[in-house]
């Protein structure tokens, strides 16, 4: 059944604790995302957005703050405690093993930050592989494999292995690899963080290229600032498992809640231009004063 919703994701109310105690603690008492008293870590702390087909959603926070976790909540990667996530219309949660190994084939595909490149298989083997785990025939797979890696900049190099390629190549093989799948759903979780930052400039390019040709929906998970603003059509800030801010990227830069958010935006306040494209989005922020090309970096660690 056709899901006629401008909504492609919609997550309600998600949950998620690591720790001894199976109490769920209510979001109000908590203050940080440790609870020593229950022995309990608060990894996702009711957190429910939406994300409109077409755009790049992308999720900023510190090490710890439960955006990885979220994403793999998403595909059940990470088991929720609560809550409920809508992929096209479909409750992920309540599928069952069948049913979410057929949909985690068929409708979502994800980039990880270390890759998870096969090394025993060349790069057309490994962008083809979810293919043939869905049984398509060997000929159609590697055909459309190859036109995908065409589509990043990897043509002749179909025959090579991981070992043989760059960080940024075996990246593209990561993007081609979840774009052959020609899922509804695009989920990257700092997928450019290990990469040097000329490179990784590059493959934000790059991203932003394909998203333009693929209008593809995307949940982005970052802890860079700057490439947050770049990929982001809508933007969240997370904090001890919780959105503390959600909405255009321009509007948090310009008008961040608390004191929090502000430490996060308070450099690229003073250069962000005001008038944002027509989806609020940045797309890159002006030169430094010296004059220089490059992009002001702001980096926030793991």
């Amino acid at each position: 059944m056709q899901n006629d919703s401008e909504y492609l994701v919609e997550v309600k109310n998600i949950w998620k604790t690591f720790g001894n105690s199976k109490k769920i603690i209510p979001r109000k008492l908590i203050r940080t995302n440790i609870n020593a008293r229950d022995r309990k870590i608060v990894a996702v702390n009711d957190v429910s957005f939406q994300v409109k087909r077409g755009e790049v959603y992308v999720i900023m926070g510190l090490s710890g703050s439960g955006k990885s976790t979220l994403i793999r909540c998403l595909l059940r990667l990470i088991e929720p405690d609560s809550g409920t996530a809508l992929i096209e219309g479909k409750d992920v949660t309540a599928m069952d093993k069948r049913q979410l190994t057929e949909f985690r084939r068929t409708r979502v595909a994800m980039v990880f930050q270390h890759y998870g490149l096969l090394p025993h298989r060349s790069v057309l083997e490994n962008v083809a592989f979810g293919l043939k785990l869905r049984g398509v025939e060997r000929k159609e797979r590697e055909q459309k494999a190859a036109e995908v890696i065409e589509k990043v900049g990897l043509k002749q190099w179909e025959k090579h292995y991981p070992s043989e390629l760059s960080g940024g190549m075996q990246q593209r093989v990561g993007i081609a690899r979840a774009l052959v799948q020609d899922a509804d759903l695009l989920l990257l979780d700092e997928p450019f963080s290990g990469l040097d930052p000329l490179i990784r400039r590059e493959m934000q390019d790059e991203l932003l290229r394909l998203q333009h040709e693929f209008q593809k929906t995307m949940i982005f998970v970052t802890h860079d600032l700057n490439e947050a603003l770049r990929l982001g059509s809508h933007m969240a800030v997370m904090k001890n498992g919780a959105f503390i801010q959600e909405g255009r990227p321009h509007d948090i830069v310009m008008n961040p809640v608390d004191d929090y958010v502000k430490q996060f935006v308070q450099i690229a306040r003073g250069v962000v231009k005001d008038s944002p494209d027509k989806k609020g989005k940045i797309r890159s922020l002006p030169r430094r004063a010296s004059g220089q090309d490059e992009p002001i970096i702001v980096g926030f660690g793991r």
